[in-house]
């Protein structure tokens, strides 16, 4: 196994622009929740202002950049031959995926730290410059509040799954572009069609089963008793979801040539 995590780190950091997709996670993920931050204002248009989701809210696009680096770390491998060297090298095949899994779940980890510890800095000066204050009933954003630790720690969570979503996804299909266009489609399908109905009870199950919808609950600090499901268990919803995605795309490794 140490030798199949040691080949598949020497192939991510010679891919081109891998950790520049990392820097860019981290980066855009900020930049985005911070723009969030900045453009809430005090009395919140809504009843009651979610801070750490707002700050948070980046992730909906460090999320896309996350899996663009997951899809390079097997497409790359199918559109150069690469992974039939691979494969000679280490042939139990399923060591390949869970030493990929292992290294892109790390990465993006180490990413996703980065970005949620800069963008609950970024909201606590921002949102309380614009009248989030404890004067008005917010308390500052501080990771000893333990809903806000529960948001960013599910942040990194939901980045590292959709890391191995994309992952196993992108084995299955083999190809670059189709493993991006798919993930993402995966990921916007259920919301899309849950905002095009108008059923609310197939607009709840919609969003209670999407990959997206239900795990960035994890986010959610206020009105928990009216939301679909609880913060961890939508993270659930995202766990199986990649926990399939990686068991189809190590079937069809398995039994297909490579």
């Amino acid at each position: 196994m140490t030798r199949a995590l040691r080949a598949e780190w020497t192939k991510l950091v010679t891919t081109p622009g891998a950790f520049w997709l990392l820097a860019a996670t981290v980066v855009l993920t900020v930049g985005v929740g911070a723009a969030t931050a900045a453009a809430a204002t005090y009395p919140p248009f809504n009843a009651v202002q979610d801070l750490p989701k707002t700050a948070l809210t980046g992730v909906l696009v460090g999320q896309a950049v996350v899996a663009i680096l997951a899809v390079l770390a097997v497409g790359t491998e199918y559109s150069t031959g690469l992974i039939r060297v691979t494969l000679l090298a280490v042939p139990r095949r399923t060591q390949v995926l869970v030493a990929k899994a292992a290294l892109v779940g790390a990465l993006t980890a180490g990413a996703g730290i980065l970005a949620a510890a800069g963008s609950l800095v970024a909201g606590r000066i921002l949102l309380a410059h614009n009248g989030f204050t404890p004067a008005h009933g917010y308390a500052l954003l501080s990771l000893g509040d333990g809903p806000t630790l529960r948001a960013a720690v599910g942040t990194v969570a939901y980045l590292v799954l959709v890391g191995l979503l994309t992952l196993g996804v992108a084995t299955a299909v083999r190809d670059t572009g189709a493993g991006i266009g798919a993930v993402l489609g995966l990921l916007l399908l259920f919301p899309l069609i849950a905002h095009a109905i108008s059923n609310p009870h197939w607009q709840r199950h919609l969003n209670q089963i999407g990959p997206m919808t239900a795990g960035l609950l994890v986010q959610v600090t206020t009105n928990l008793r009216h939301q679909v499901l609880s913060p961890w268990a939508g993270l659930g919803v995202l766990a199986a979801w990649a926990a399939g995605a990686l068991a189809l795309g190590g079937l069809l490794l398995a039994v297909r040539d490579a």
